[in-house]
């Protein structure tokens, strides 16, 4: 069975840092591109940050976030991190991870239907 496990979310002050992981079980997620995407309440779900099979082939979301946010992936835990840093209110959310449907992140990298695997999320909260 197929599945992605998102955790290491929570409540974080302004400034803090957290790192999400996203564990995959009954597939290879080394043989995939993974996403992670966001959404916020009353807002769409958002792309975040993209990883292909080769670690050096990454899209961020915007520069709000670029810079402050990295992606890396341990093949030998089948796991895919997203570090983030200087976490600001607005990067309030619950955070997803997905697979996409081949191993190289696109130009359209962003677009969920790119996913075919989605975890359940996580909740992360940026507040004083």
């Amino acid at each position: 069975q197929v599945q992605l496990v998102e955790s290491g979310g929570g409540l974080v002050q302004p400034g803090g840092s957290l790192r999400l992981s996203c564990a995959a079980s009954g597939f290879t997620l080394g043989s995939r591109a993974v996403g992670w995407f966001r959404q916020a309440p009353g807002k769409e779900r958002e792309g975040v940050i993209c990883i292909s099979i080769s670690d050096s082939d990454t899209y961020y979301y915007s520069d709000s976030v670029k810079g402050r946010f990295t992606i890396s992936r341990d093949n030998t835990k089948n796991t895919v991190y997203l570090r983030m840093n200087s976490l600001k209110p607005e990067d309030t959310a619950v955070y997803y991870c997905a697979t996409d449907r081949g191993g190289w992140c696109t130009p359209v990298w962003d677009n969920t239907y790119e996913y075919d695997y989605w975890g359940q999320g996580t909740q992360v909260t940026v507040s004083s």
